[in-house]
């Protein structure tokens, strides 16, 4: 199906020319789907030369009225797949009955989607199915992506009015901070000078989100010290011995860097991104992406101890299958591979790389100038996350001195304490800051175990913060 809508007052600001498609059936699940998918492309950009996939799909409570969420994925350059099938999207993988040479489906009956309308995006253009009409179309940085993926939204909304009056809340997790805060300003600002279409914009949710480059990766040393990953005669030694400072080190400085290089020691077999779980043999990870699919017989089960990693070779068959690429109506040679996060991009301490400029430092200023609105607010951040921890997200929503209107306290999910949460409230501004106990959840095999930072509990927990609208 293709669509072509108009706005007469628009014409002169966008010639919105889309093309989506609703997806009946997908390969790997069985039967029709029970929620409605739509895929599609928006061009962005000087003469359209960005081409951006999204999958949108409708809420399974009350589509007409339920929020709708822009959901923009990490990385950068990880796809909108990611959080669709790993994250708060409406299908996972069925880890424990894929065999063969191709996974299957299965449904999540902790999505997200069951209380909200979710836009997942691939973006920029290089990440998941998105991609340039020309080479320069794949140079990107920070606030080029926040400008384009505005755009997106004001076309996607003019391509779809009967959305136009669900209350909207931007979000996104990890790099993601960085958008979703440039994004949820330049929504606000462009309100304020008649930008169209009107969106009923209500606020922004961001989970482990990085917000301030300093901040985020400077408090690393001190988590692993709360966490029991460095002694404290370590910790101590390295805070007096760097100034506090263990990011911009002056190379001088023997000291400092003697007690960094014990803290790097102490850390070098932890999972940044989630401190309890093991690190996975990558050269055998990538052994069987490079024998497949010729050679993939028994690539499910895949065999050995379980981590994280093995769960992503599953996207990575699925995605890149030509039957699935026709499925979701990709267009055809756009993507020579399909990958959940393009390396080419994605962050590494660097301030650019191949195609990425990181020209955002810091978002505090972002947030601070949110508070003047009418806006709501959801932080959240997994205790064992070591990569954007609990403790820097605190530091900085402190910076922005808000009054307590609730004060510290547990939040529950069937009578177990599920995290701790606050509440800020300044005239019309509201924030809810919550940390998110990462247990696995009951009744969930070792082969598919996930972390409910991103699942079933908080979804409660956006449904009776956020989705009171």
């Amino acid at each position: 199906m293709v669509r072509v809508i108009v706005f007469p007052l628009l014409i002169l600001l966008f010639d919105v020319v889309s093309s989506h498609f609703i997806v009946a059936t997908l390969p790997g699940f069985d039967g029709q789907l029970p929620f409605t998918l739509e895929t599609g492309y928006i061009g962005v950009g000087e003469e359209e030369k960005v081409q951006l996939f999204y999958f949108f799909v409708e809420s399974e409570r009350d589509p007409k009225n339920d929020p709708l969420m822009l959901w923009l994925t990490g990385g950068p350059g990880c796809s909108g797949l990611s959080s669709f099938v790993y994250e708060n999207g409406p299908l996972t993988f069925d880890y424990e009955n894929s065999s063969g040479d191709f996974p299957k489906l299965e449904l999540n009956s902790h999505s997200w989607t069951k209380v909200a309308n979710i836009i997942f995006i691939d973006q920029p253009a290089g990440t998941g199915y998105s991609y340039g009409k020309t080479s320069e179309a794949y140079n990107c940085n920070d606030t080029l992506s926040v400008t384009l993926t505005y755009e997106f939204l004001r076309k996607w909304l003019m391509d779809h009015p009967e959305y136009l009056k669900n209350p909207l809340y931007v979000s996104g997790d990890s790099y993601s901070g960085i958008f979703v805060a440039l994004l949820t300003r330049k929504i606000y600002d462009g309100i304020e000078v008649g930008d169209k279409p009107q969106v009923n914009i209500k606020g922004y949710i961001q989970g482990n989100a990085l917000t301030d480059r300093f901040i985020d990766f400077n408090g690393r040393v001190k988590y692993a010290n709360r966490m029991g990953l460095i002694s404290d005669k370590i910790y101590q030694s390295a805070k007096a011995n760097c100034n506090g400072n263990f990011i911009d080190v002056d190379p001088n400085n023997l000291l400092c860097l003697n007690d960094l290089q014990k803290v790097t020691r102490c850390l070098k077999n932890i999972r940044p991104a989630h401190i309890l779980e093991p690190w996975c043999d990558l050269p055998f990870l990538m052994s069987i992406l490079q024998e497949t699919p010729t050679n993939a017989q028994s690539v499910f089960p895949i065999a050995g101890p379980w981590c994280r990693e093995k769960n992503y070779i599953y996207s990575y068959i699925w995605a890149n299958d030509k039957a699935v690429q026709k499925a979701l109506n990709v267009r055809e040679g756009t993507v020579l591979e399909w990958v959940r996060c393009n390396e080419s991009m994605h962050y590494r301490g660097m301030k650019r790389t191949d195609s990425y400029v990181y020209d955002v430092q810091s978002t505090i200023d972002d947030h601070r100038h949110l508070t003047s609105k009418s806006c709501r607010a959801l932080i959240y951040s997994g205790d064992h996350d070591m990569v954007v921890s609990h403790l820097t997200t605190e530091e900085w929503i402190d910076t922005l001195k808000l009054p307590i209107a609730d004060d510290w306290e547990p939040w529950f999910v069937d009578s177990q304490v599920a995290g701790y949460k606050v509440k800020y409230l300044q005239n019309d501004y509201e924030l809810t800051y919550a940390t998110v106990k990462v247990i696995q959840l009951l009744n969930t095999s070792r082969n598919n175990a996930c972390p409910w930072l991103i699942g079933g509990f908080p979804a409660t927990l956006f449904n009776f913060t956020l989705a009171r609208h």
